[in-house]
């Protein structure tokens, strides 16, 4: 992408596609210190988001990399598997590598986004989407996509599980951490969702 057309793309979407990013660098694996302090910086205002990014900061402040590992391997690894499965085939299947997953990368091709070679996880884990969410923002994968056809792979690949795996991470167990992730992940999918309704109405 040149300066260019990072230039070109106006501040709103700029914060979209740094949100995206933010969840989804969560979501691939435990933060390290630099990305927990950051993250403790981080501050909100009085919208479910806000709250969330507050939460969020008053408990990163806390967590050590070591918890925050331990945390992640057992919400998404465990000894077999983890609490929660974090893929758009478990959610709207309840089996691994089904059809959502043939759907998503049908439509990858069309946008010309490929698996990174050293990523072995199906391409529908929770971290990749919102990984490719911001690339389209962005134009990480050619030029930025056009509002309406973000809004159709969201709407496809993100809308109809995405809350219920921020809800269940919010809600789970052994969330600490990951509890507050859940509810900025689903204030701002809830935003996304009525953003990307009234642009197509």
């Amino acid at each position: 992408m040149t300066t260019d057309t990072l230039e070109a793309i106006c501040e709103e979407e700029r914060l979209r596609a740094q949100v995206y990013d933010f969840l989804a660098r969560m979501l691939a694996g435990p933060p390290d210190g630099d990305l927990l302090e950051r993250t403790a910086a981080l501050k909100g205002d009085d919208s479910p988001l806000g709250q969330g990014f507050e939460a969020l900061a008053r408990v990163a402040a806390l967590t050590t990399p070591a918890a925050a590992e331990r945390e992640f391997t057992a919400l998404f690894i465990g000894v077999g598997r983890g609490e929660l499965l974090p893929y758009a085939s478990y959610y709207l299947t309840g089996f691994l590598n089904e059809k959502p997953l043939a759907l998503l990368r049908h439509d990858m091709d069309a946008l010309r986004i490929s698996r990174a070679p050293n990523v072995y996880e199906p391409e529908d884990n929770i971290a990749s989407l919102l990984e490719m969410m911001a690339g389209m923002i962005l134009g990480r994968f050619a030029e930025p996509v056009p509002l309406a056809r973000q809004g159709e792979f969201f709407n496809r690949h993100l809308a109809p599980w995405a809350g219920h795996f921020f809800s269940d991470l919010e809600r789970a167990e052994g969330a600490l951490l990951y509890a507050p992730v859940g509810t900025v992940g689903g204030a701002f999918i809830d935003i996304e969702r009525e953003a990307f309704r009234m642009n197509a109405a």
